[in-house]
């Protein structure tokens, strides 16, 4: 533990005093967050959510108009329209609280069809990176490990090609998987105490690779991050590496949003963000009931996201059922059930969402992989490829357990075999793609 203990404890501490930088001073703030109680908690997130509010009224053009009542700033926020990625795309100007030159600019996949970019001050970013690496340090990881890392940027570049090597870190591409480029990978780490984070679909090609090939490897933990961590990609992780599974949740918009510790349920970040499930109407909806995710961020004064529509899909766990005993006291999301255009929908008023899938298809191993396009509501087209050991009858039960889901004779179920399915915009695994 010499390495990171001297990274963490003389290097960082160090080049922030030389750059003039904060990284360690937030990363510090945020261990302290996850010592105070609940009701510590709600007050730093009222305050923060006051002065953003108050801030965002006076220097947001979009805003200007908005007037207070009364001394709750939660009540404030209700004035507040919601802000959606069309918004974000053509009245920029009217977000921005500072000159855009002196800011960082950064932009989000697009994998939701439509990319959306915004703004950071250089202290927001430091800010961001600090919280990032504070959810790392949830699975034990400490900057300095041994750590393997799937991400886009392949083209590394010198600084970043000698950051590597100075944090132990093995990039790996997460654009294109080869069984080659996997088994390489899993020999470096063999027998050696790594920390994975990546992509969810990224490891869980790592360990499909490892489980096919009988690797015994015992990693420290996996960090999943950037896609959504099903349940058998979970399954495959924890066979595979011996290791506990970590999910994040965040996104490329500046939000570092939740993550799992020691529940299933998701520790909200609640002095950085505030979350808000709502229906398609934009009224908010009980906790326990899914919904849209609007999300606040309350340490963004560059240019302020109030009420930004994800384009995800979430549920609050009703307070009632937060474990007594619990690592920390932050707000806890239930579940993150996956984008608003995950879901299929029907005459009938139900609603199929990505579980409903995979929860069949993790069961059917004669189907390697699949996608499920709507393009109306009286059927879907089921595009698959073979598995080895594929024959019709796998169909046939995949087809009898939807209907029963959907319970409508009406509705079509058409499945197509192909040879590939390309991923979405972002590299990611796309497994519906909604037209409605």
């Amino acid at each position: 533990m010499w390495y990171p203990n001297f990274i963490n404890n003389i290097v960082f501490p160090l080049s922030d005093v030389l750059l003039k930088t904060s990284y360690t001073k937030n990363l510090v703030k945020w261990r302290k967050y996850d010592l105070l109680s609940a009701d510590e908690l709600e007050k730093i997130q009222i305050n923060n959510l006051k002065s953003l509010l108050i801030h965002a009224q006076s220097h947001c053009k979009l805003y200007q108009n908005i007037q207070f009542k009364g001394e709750n700033p939660f009540e404030w926020l209700t004035q507040f329209p919601m802000l959606t990625k069309e918004i974000v795309r053509t009245q920029e100007s009217d977000l921005l609280t500072q000159n855009p030159k002196k800011l960082v600019k950064f932009c989000s996949s697009g994998s939701s069809g439509m990319q959306t970019c915004v703004y950071e001050s250089k202290a927001e970013l430091q800010s961001n990176r600090s919280i990032l690496m504070h959810l790392w340090e949830w699975s034990g990881y400490r900057l300095g490990a041994p750590i393997v890392q799937t991400g886009i940027t392949p083209n590394r570049g010198l600084f970043k090609s000698i950051k590597d090597i100075f944090l132990r870190t093995i990039y790996v591409d997460a654009f294109v998987h080869s069984e080659p480029q996997i088994l390489k990978v899993l020999d470096k780490i063999k027998g050696k105490n790594y920390t994975i984070a990546g992509y969810a679909s990224s490891v869980n090609l790592m360990a499909e690779t490892a489980l096919k090939y009988k690797l015994k490897l015992e990693l420290k933990a996996v960090i999943s991050l950037g896609d959504k961590l099903f349940n058998h990609y979970k399954t495959n992780i924890k066979k595979a590496f011996n290791c506990e599974v970590f999910d994040t949740y965040g996104s490329a918009e500046g939000f570092m949003i939740a993550a799992q510790k020691d529940l299933n349920a998701y520790y909200i970040l609640s002095p950085h963000v505030l979350i808000e499930i709502v229906d398609d109407e934009n009224k908010p909806v009980s906790d326990g009931t899914m919904g849209n995710i609007l999300i606040t961020r309350l340490d963004g004064y560059a240019m302020p996201m109030i009420r930004y529509r994800l384009g995800d899909l979430g549920i609050m766990l009703p307070k009632e059922n937060y474990p007594k005993k619990r690592a920390y006291n932050y707000p806890l999301l239930q579940q993150i059930v996956g984008r608003e255009t995950d879901v299929v929908k029907t005459k009938n008023g139900k609603s199929l969402v990505v579980h409903s899938f995979t929860g069949i298809f993790e069961h059917i191993s004669g189907i390697k992989q699949f996608k499920v396009v709507q393009k109306n509501l009286n059927s879907i087209d089921i595009e698959i490829i073979k598995g080895e050991s594929f024959s019709n009858a796998d169909v046939d039960k995949a087809q009898a357990l939807l209907q029963k889901y959907i319970d409508d004779k009406t509705f079509k179920i058409n499945f197509l075999v192909v040879d590939s399915i390309a991923p979405s915009k972002s590299g990611k695994p796309q497994m519906i793609e909604s037209h409605l």
